[in-house]
């Protein structure tokens, strides 16, 4: 480790980096809330005390939502607002730093020791929504461009700051239609310490299975649609656990790589009447390398084939639509040194082994830039299992680390004069 090196990672503000998480995790910044552009404004004013070039700009839905490219979307909003900021322009390489802003709903408040969004701090461990997911991630980026502030850099570093990740990645996708890119990226998602190099897609669907409706004490005249669907979620199930067969490498630690989870079920609207229409929405997940469209139509085929070996629905068949998000997998190219550069940061600052390199079951924005021509990874703080949960929390140690890793791995990517 040179003294540039050296000098940097002594400017790493553990007391800073504690204060600014618990700031921001107290911005309710759901998906599509007006709290989510509230923080992409206070973060525009974290980056601008550190003399960074800011870039916030409200974004164009219609335009965007019109484009072939569109992610999908799914939680109802009115405005989206980007946000970049970064180092002088160079002619060296141009290294991103990305993390996502918006958190999902908290849900039952009853299973939260208090208000979601008011941190709760235990020793080491701040419980919160977004605290790991991934607010621990975006501190750790500006921490890290406050401690190499004073560096002077043959490269560019860029800290992208987005919107909707949650529900499709239109902030993802907006930034990078706005040109802002670079040679390589990292993104701060929780990953418990390892690095992150594909990600596997997702994709919501709906199922809509007709029944015929008439009254509760007369059922045998009709058809419930909770009976109908039974045959296709079975078949579902059977789906599932075909394309979970001989799974790519990166993700045999998983016992489902590619789960395939039916998350709401409606049906009916009176007690006593035999419901006619039952909705259901789930997420199909997406192998590593596979066209989106080809576990779209295996998914279809799937529910064509239940339908078509029941006497109801063979008559009355379900439909499937695809409403809201749509990721595609990504994967950082075999060989990439990106991975070795983070890998020898982290192992550099904790004195550990090289983390080792796994893919991720859920989709991300990582897709985005890899099908961009950006190579990425996912590097950050916090266990993804706690995301989305009443324990979701992270340790502020673990935070601090990756922000001293971000430090190695940012200055050795675009080098110093």
């Amino acid at each position: 480790m040179n003294e540039v090196e050296a000098a940097a990672l002594a400017a790493v503000d553990e007391a800073a980096i504690g204060r600014l998480l618990l700031e921001l995790l107290e911005v309710p910044s759901v998906t599509g809330s007006a709290a989510e552009s509230e923080l992409q404004h206070l973060l525009a004013r974290h980056l601008e005390q550190l003399d960074l070039d800011v870039d916030l700009w409200s974004m164009n839905l219609p335009e965007l939502r019109a484009h072939p490219g569109f992610p999908g979307s799914e939680a109802p909003r009115t405005e989206a607002w980007g946000l970049v900021g970064s180092t002088p322009p160079v002619d060296g390489p141009t290294l991103i730093l990305q993390g996502h802003v918006d958190v999902v709903p908290p849900g039952d408040l009853a299973q939260w020791h208090g208000d979601p969004f008011r941190p709760h701090v235990t020793g080491d461990v701040v419980h919160a929504r977004g605290a790991c997911d991934m607010k621990a991630g975006v501190v750790a980026i500006l921490a890290a461009l406050a401690a190499i502030r004073a560096v002077n850099l043959r490269g560019r570093v860029s800290a992208h700051f987005v919107v909707s990740e949650e529900d499709g990645g239109l902030g993802a996708f907006g930034t990078l239609e706005r040109g802002h890119t670079g040679d390589a990226c990292i993104i701060t998602e929780p990953t418990s310490g390892a690095l992150m190099t594909a990600n596997a897609g997702a994709l919501t669907f709906r199922i809509e299975v007709p029944g015929r409706a008439t009254h509760g004490s007369t059922r045998y005249a009709g058809v419930s649609a909770i009976d109908a669907y039974l045959p296709v979620h079975q078949a579902l199930a059977e789906l599932e656990a075909h394309r979970n067969a001989g799974a790519d490498p990166l993700m045999s630690s998983y016992p489902v790589p590619y789960p395939l989870s039916v998350g709401t079920l409606q049906a009916g609207d009176w007690a006593s009447s035999v419901p006619d229409l039952l909705v259901a929405e789930g997420r199909l997940g997406v192998q590593l390398d596979e066209d989106p469209a080809a576990a779209r139509a295996e998914l279809e085929e799937c529910v064509a084939a239940a339908c078509a070996a029941d006497p109801w629905l063979r008559a009355h068949p379900a439909t499937v639509t695809w409403p809201g998000g749509q990721f595609a997998s990504g994967r950082l190219p075999a060989g990439h040194p990106l991975a070795a550069l983070v890998g020898d940061a982290h192992a550099d600052v904790t004195g550990a082994a090289r983390p080792a390199e796994r893919g991720a079951p859920y989709g991300s924005d990582l897709r985005l830039y890899s099908g961009a021509g950006i190579p990425t990874l996912q590097y950050g703080p916090g266990d993804v299992r706690l995301a989305h949960g009443p324990r979701e929390q992270v340790r502020v140690s673990e935070v601090v680390t990756v922000t001293r890793a971000l430090v190695l791995a940012t200055l050795r990517s675009v080098g110093v004069h």
